[in-house]
């Protein structure tokens, strides 16, 4: 729900050039908005499930070859599929720019791939200390000279080593999504590797709310609140940034989840099945049951934001209440369209895995 408000939200501002709230739009490079905690909130639950899911697989054998074509082909048909949603307007036209090899489901892909496999070859030690490794060692990595010469300063769009191998490896930032001299990409190559870290953290969190230990939630809000704390000191010094997944980043962001995901087990859990029917819960997990499926169908239908059907609410609005407000309202009733989806989705039992 948070990446299709996000995405909309941006498509207004874009598309629409409407007024919106500065916190559903992305920073443009080091900072932190709301709109930037969504997507890793996703990938680290992406991590928590996978104990959950992969539980019975680690004790009876791990890794094995028939597990690993499993992890493997859900590693690739969530990439392949992420690289059609990419370029849904290039195959649609091959004149309107250029292909695009990395997006949101690649780095989804790759994450799960490496996580779940980790996870089933790997003792729980072993992956902290890995974790810690790649958010270490990802800091130094930045700050090499840049591939093609461009000046090195973190704090400046671009200007790095993680950005300069996108631009080398894919043409001088032509098939990134952000374009040109000092162009890369947010989802690019080098910054999968703090994004799998990110995943670990995930099944680590993972593998503790499986133990069901006592004051557990406790536990999970003071780790919670250390990752966030930490990440915010790092941060004065490798600077919280997105588009690279920067380690204070990681850890800020682990840290926000994590606290979200103990508020949300205090309210919901073990409160009986009523909770989970009653409104909005109701609503949440009808995305959440079908979190692809939702998100695939965002993605090949945004162009309804620009209807007039949808945008007569927006600019009825804009006469008497405030733009960023108004803007909000062809938002929520898109969402509101595809909630009706995967609702009907959920009444019916079906679930659409990839």
């Amino acid at each position: 729900m948070g990446m299709i408000l996000v995405n909309s939200a941006a498509g207004m501002f874009y598309g629409q050039q409407a007024t919106v709230y500065s916190t559903l739009l992305h920073a443009s490079w080091q900072g932190l908005t709301l709109a930037d905690t969504v997507f890793p909130a996703f990938l680290m639950m992406v991590g928590v499930s996978i104990p959950m899911a992969l539980a019975r697989a680690k004790t009876g054998g791990g890794l094995d070859r028939a597990q690993a074509e499993r992890i493997g082909g859900r590693t690739i048909r969530l990439f392949v599929l992420g690289f059609l949603l990419s370029n849904i307007y290039w195959f649609a036209d091959f004149e309107s720019g250029e292909w695009r090899l990395w997006g949101v489901l690649q780095r989804i892909a790759l994450v799960y791939g490496a996580c779940a496999a980790l996870f089933l070859v790997a003792g729980a030690r072993a992956r902290i200390v890995l974790i810690v490794a790649v958010l270490v060692l990802y800091w130094p990595l930045t700050l090499v000279p840049a591939l093609d010469g461009l000046p090195n300063d973190i704090w400046q769009r671009g200007h790095n080593f993680v950005a300069s191998v996108d631009r080398v490896l894919l043409g001088a930032g032509g098939h990134n999504y952000v374009k040109g001299p000092e162009g890369y990409d947010p989802e690019g190559l080098l910054g999968t590797l703090p994004a799998i870290a990110h995943g670990l953290i995930g099944v680590a969190l993972g593998e503790y709310l499986m133990r069901r230990e006592r004051r557990f939630a406790a536990m999970l809000a003071a780790a919670g609140a250390a990752m966030f704390a930490l990440g915010l000191v790092w941060g004065l010094a490798f600077p919280i940034i997105k588009d690279i997944w920067s380690s204070s980043f990681v850890l800020v962001t682990c840290g926000l989840t994590t606290l979200a995901l103990v508020g949300l087990h205090v309210l919901l859990d073990g409160r009986g099945p009523e909770k989970a029917d009653c409104f909005p819960v109701s609503v949440a997990t009808a995305f959440g049951s079908n979190a692809i499926a939702a998100y695939v169908l965002h993605m090949v239908t945004g162009s309804l934001l620009g209807w007039d059907l949808l945008l007569a609410p927006y600019r009825w609005m804009l006469g008497w209440a405030p733009p960023a407000i108004a803007s909000l309202a062809p938002v929520l009733i898109y969402m509101a369209l595809l909630w009706a989806f995967v609702a009907w989705l959920r009444r019916n039992g079906w679930i659409i895995k990839i």
